[in-house]
């Protein structure tokens, strides 16, 4: 019999290891294999909108360095195009439309979730394909891979409560489906 380690494990023993959900990180955030197109077209449309709102650069600029990226091949092209061209040029809208969900001014949020948040409302308002809910879930998704550690939460609040103005009818439809169950 080996003696036990330190950890009170005998030597060759290894120690369980927790269960990971597939497809995610250890973060909880999707692994690069099991993102769509449009989902990877979010996250270059989110690096993109942060070169605009910290380095005030161009969006044809941003979107000519952005296009050379690794893995953009990937990404849908069109929908990219979409989120920082129209985010970009709807900014001020945009704000408008984000700033009374805010607790603080918006100079304070990071402009991470500050461009998560713009391609939650420019999807809310543009991307009538895309379920209310799933512009929440992704624009979640992409807080937790790219944004600080609660900003997933801060961004769910501020979209769960845009959610009923952009898209009342699909939100209220979606209340009474649950209701019916």
């Amino acid at each position: 019999m080996t003696e036990p380690t330190q950890d009170g494990l005998p030597e060759d023993a290894t120690p369980a290891t927790p269960r990971k959900r597939p497809g995610l990180t250890a973060s909880g955030a999707r692994k690069a294999s099991a993102k769509s197109t449009r989902s990877r077209a979010r996250e270059f449309a989110l690096q993109a909108l942060y070169q605009h709102l910290v380095g005030r650069n161009t969006a044809e600029d941003i979107d000519v360095f952005t296009r050379d990226l690794a893995g953009f091949h990937k990404a849908d092209s069109a929908h990219y195009d979409a989120l920082l061209h129209g985010c970009v040029a709807e900014a001020a809208e945009l704000d408008a439309l984000i700033l009374p969900l805010l607790d603080r001014k918006m100079e304070e949020i990071s402009p991470i979730e500050h461009g998560i948040m713009w391609i939650g409302a420019y999807e809310f308002r543009h991307c009538m394909d895309v379920p209310w809910r799933v512009v929440i879930n992704e624009c979640i998704e992409l807080a937790k891979e790219f944004g600080g550690t609660d900003g997933h939460k801060y961004v769910n609040g501020v979209l769960g409560g845009l959610a009923p103005q952009l898209r009342a009818a699909e939100v209220e439809a979606d209340k009474a489906a649950g209701k019916a169950r």
